[in-house]
């Protein structure tokens, strides 16, 4: 195998599996490239119906055969049901060798190895977590697993480079004419964001609901011009319940709360903490505590902010309807109160996923953030960020928005602890690049906070006496003196399992088979 080395030292094969790789070559550095695809041409005469009884008459209108592509959202997060209600039905009626490109797999599609091992499902594009990864990781997928972030998804589906064939999509109400919200219905899940490049670009697009209304459906998410069919079926499609996990909950854990006030002092630091500041973290416990700081600094100081983004959470949502943000812009729901908040209050706006942050669009809104607030598995001494891989190399984690964020943003946290268990979280190098250091200026852990030297705020927060700073390789330090010293090598196999993408569509890098314990 060929290899070339990219701009952040990692080297990446000219060739797997006959998919020929880009490396990294840097932000902005790659060329646009012509547009490869468009929407395909639908037509309805009059008279013309949309709806289907079932879910296996659906698969069999949409044309779905060996060697496909198929897609679907995770907006229900670990309460999905939909897609292992379709694998059951694809794998009856015999369909094998498909590519699975959903926004994103959870826990809860477990049953999916089942597929994997069975050569129904050979290949996936997205980010993976629970059982299937680590399925991956244990080299049971015959073909490649490609990571992408949210927005990178995004550009993919529209720039041909993910080309899906059919398209289903979890819809909690939809009208017989295939308009679409998930706001409605006993299985709200919030926002469809994610779909909206699945439903303009992939060749079929079929919506499954348990909550037909009559037409016309409001609160229109994904309107009928992008729907060919719709079924109706008596059981439910998710769970909203699963949306809320064990990592969608304000952390109480002293140390914790000691690294989320701490980034507020970072964020007031960077002279970013003003009228109409702009701001997203994620659903992590110790993010959803930086909101809740957040928001008391600027009732404190009388600021109030232009728009807050998400995944959107309960923590939000209440710095919103107390005025401290004018807007939430919505790709993604994270509970329960985030649902409600779209759904009643006309400032809480929800965006598909290329209006979040398609590096490829005209205006992504990550390009208008000041700061965003995100996690890691690991950091190495050159700001470099794992979120994919364990410390033990398998994968159990998607990207999610934190390569599209942490470039969009003018400032960039990442916030964690400084070991998991007897895990150094600073490390020499990353296991696996999922973020280039390029586009991280500040890392807050509970041993001390360490600023990017190539960071454009790096200067300023310097000089503020009111916070003390060490060297990314002083935590480093710290960390190994903590555990015993650096971690062990992990032992991998030569196979390439899966491709890590910058959003951009080139490589950052690769993950290769881990070794059996």
């Amino acid at each position: 195998m060929e290899y070339v080395e990219n701009i952040i030292g990692r080297k990446i094969p000219k060739e797997v599996n006959g998919r020929k790789l880009r490396p990294f070559r840097g932000i902005g550095m790659e060329p646009i490239p012509d547009r490869k695809t468009a929407t395909k041409i639908r037509r309805r005469l009059p008279g013309e119906k949309k709806l289907l009884k079932s879910i296996e008459e659906a698969i069999i209108k949409s044309g779905l055969k060996d060697g496909m592509t198929i897609s679907f959202h995770h907006h229900f997060r670990g309460g999905d049901k939909l897609m292992n209600m379709i694998f059951k039905q694809i794998a009856e009626m015999g369909i094998k060798n498909l590519t699975l490109a959903p926004s994103s797999i959870h826990p809860v599609h477990a049953p999916l190895v089942k597929y994997i091992e069975e050569g129904i499902i050979t290949n996936i594009q997205c980010g993976v977590t629970g059982p299937v990864g680590d399925a991956i990781s244990r080299g049971k997928l015959k073909g490649l697993l490609i990571v992408r972030s949210h927005g990178g998804r995004a550009r993919a589906v529209e720039d041909g480079d993910c080309r899906i064939d059919v398209c289903f999509i979890g819809a909690p109400t939809a009208d017989e004419f295939g308009n679409l919200n998930g706001v409605e219905g006993k299985q709200a899940c919030g926002p469809l964001g994610y779909m909206v490049p699945d439903a303009q670009y992939a060749d079929m697009v079929i919506a499954v609901t348990n909550n037909l209304v009559p037409f016309p459906c409001s609160n229109i998410s994904i309107n009928q011009n992008h729907v060919d069919y719709v079924v109706h079926i008596k059981n439910p499609i998710g769970d909203p319940a699963g949306i809320v996990s064990g990592t969608t909950r304000i952390t109480r854990d002293p140390i914790r709360i000691k690294i989320a006030r701490n980034c507020v002092k970072v964020i007031e630091a960077s002279g970013l903490l003003k009228k109409g500041f702009s701001f997203q973290s994620g659903a992590g416990g110790i993010s959803l505590a930086v909101t809740q700081f957040l928001g008391e600094r600027m009732r404190e100081k009388e600021i109030q902010g232009s728009f807050g983004m998400g995944g959107s959470t309960s923590a939000l949502v209440q710095l919103l309807e107390e005025g401290l943000f004018k807007r939430i812009l919505d790709v993604q729901a994270f509970d329960r109160e985030a649902i409600r908040s779209l759904k009643d209050n006309s400032s809480h706006i929800e965006i598909g996923a290329s209006q979040y942050a398609n590096i490829h669009s005209s205006g992504a809104a990550v390009n208008v953030l000041d700061t965003v607030v995100l996690g890691a598995t690991e950091v190495d001494i050159d700001f470099n960020v794992n979120v994919v891989t364990e410390s033990d190399g398998r994968i159990l984690h998607g990207i999610g928005g934190h390569q599209d964020t942490s470039e969009g943003a003018k400032l960039s946290i990442i916030a964690i602890p400084l070991l998991r268990g007897r895990n150094p979280v600073i490390v020499d190098r990353v296991t696996t690049v999922t973020t280039p250091g390029m586009n991280i200026n500040v890392i807050v852990t509970d041993y001390g906070i360490a600023l990017n030297p190539k960071s454009p705020y790096y200067r300023r927060l310097k000089r503020k006496k009111t916070i003390q700073y060490k060297t990314i390789k002083e935590l480093r330090d710290i960390a190994y003196k903590l555990v015993g010293g650096p971690p062990d090598p992990i032992p991998f196999k030569d196979r390439i399992v899966a491709i890590i993408e910058h959003r951009d569509g080139t490589v950052l890098d690769v993950v290769r088979q881990a070794k059996d314990k």
